[in-house]
């Protein structure tokens, strides 16, 4: 493949990893003692991580031309049965598996209300949110839940612990849970079947294509992931508030947008999403490194993913 024909089919993940690119560069120029240190990027890579499971579990559900805003209150549901069964001095594989189940469960809800009552994703799952959201209030009264016991546990250190005392665990399983889910987006007969129902749900079921179940699937990847990510941010904060996996909602869908993955189903890439990632959980430290204030955050990452948006849909009509 020559160069021209590897831009020409990959133009939205070149063109947002160039402007990834750009924006450290823009870092390191403007606040150099801040972005020439190492120590910003460890700890950059131990907080985006979280929110960048999700993204990609997230690429799917938004390639189909589905949405799920439910995705954060299922992360703290899941959260808060690991804490209750942990602080009750439940076996730590038990909590982990019934947390898990939590979150396949509630995913797999979302995908069957969805497919067969046939509510729209984006009607639904704001119902969904604020349910999960409010049975976690009624649970725990707005108490948190310490778990300072699993501090200095194996378990502790294989899923929020430092690789060679700088490179923190919950980055790899990202970068791991990626690589994974980019190899299934691209490379396997699931992944084909996605792009496909998102782009023509119709056809793909002329051919024989259940869209149903792949739609099923990928709201249960997505309250598997969801799971995954709470999971590994209670690890990170040994505690569990009520609010937990609150904040999860704007950086995780931006990063996908801000990738290239389309709204309106059949085009998506986990690169681009990984980039997203990048950009988005970078954007509140760089800024602040720049001289400007916090308040300027919520504005730039609105301007950042308008612009983003607008830039994809006008390179895809020149295209076609």
């Amino acid at each position: 493949m020559t160069a021209q024909q590897f831009l020409s089919r990959n133009r939205i993940p070149v063109v947002v990893t160039a402007i990834c690119a750009l924006l450290f560069l823009v870092y390191i120029v403007g606040a150099p003692d801040t972005f020439l240190d190492s120590g910003i990027y460890a700890a950059l890579m131990g907080t985006i991580a979280f929110s960048g499971i999700l993204a990609v579990a997230a690429t799917f559900i938004v390639t189909l031309g589905e949405i799920d805003l439910s995705f954060p209150s299922i992360m703290g549901l899941s959260a808060y049965v690991f804490a209750y069964l942990f602080s009750n001095e439940v076996n730590f594989l038990l909590c982990f598996l019934a947390a898990i189940a939590v979150g396949v469960v509630l995913g797999w809800l979302n995908g069957v209300i969805i497919t067969k009552v046939g509510v729209p994703s984006i009607v639904l799952t704001i119902g969904t949110m604020f349910l999960w959201r409010g049975l976690i209030q009624v649970l725990v009264q707005g108490q948190a839940i310490s778990l300072y016991e699993m501090d200095g546990t194996v378990w502790n250190s294989l899923m929020v612990g430092k690789i060679g005392g700088y490179l923190p665990a919950q980055f790899v399983w990202f970068v791991a849970i990626a690589v994974g889910l980019g190899l299934i987006y691209r490379k396997h007969r699931f992944g084909s079947h996605v792009l496909f129902v998102g782009d023509n749900a119709a056809s793909a079921r002329m051919v024989g294509i259940d869209t149903d179940m792949v739609k099923i699937k990928c709201f249960m990847l997505m309250g598997f992931m969801a799971a995954i990510a709470g999971l590994l941010s209670l690890a990170f904060n040994q505690s569990f508030f009520p609010s937990h996996g609150d904040s999860m909602l704007l950086p995780t869908l931006a990063a996908v947008f801000i990738g290239g993955t389309s709204v309106f189903g059949g085009k998506g890439t986990i690169w681009g999403t990984f980039m997203g990632v990048l950009i988005m959980g970078s954007l509140e430290t760089g800024i602040v490194s720049l001289g400007l204030t916090g308040f300027w955050y919520q504005f730039i990452a609105g301007l950042t993913i308008v612009a983003s948006v607008i830039s994809y849909a006008l390179l895809l009509k020149k295209v076609g």
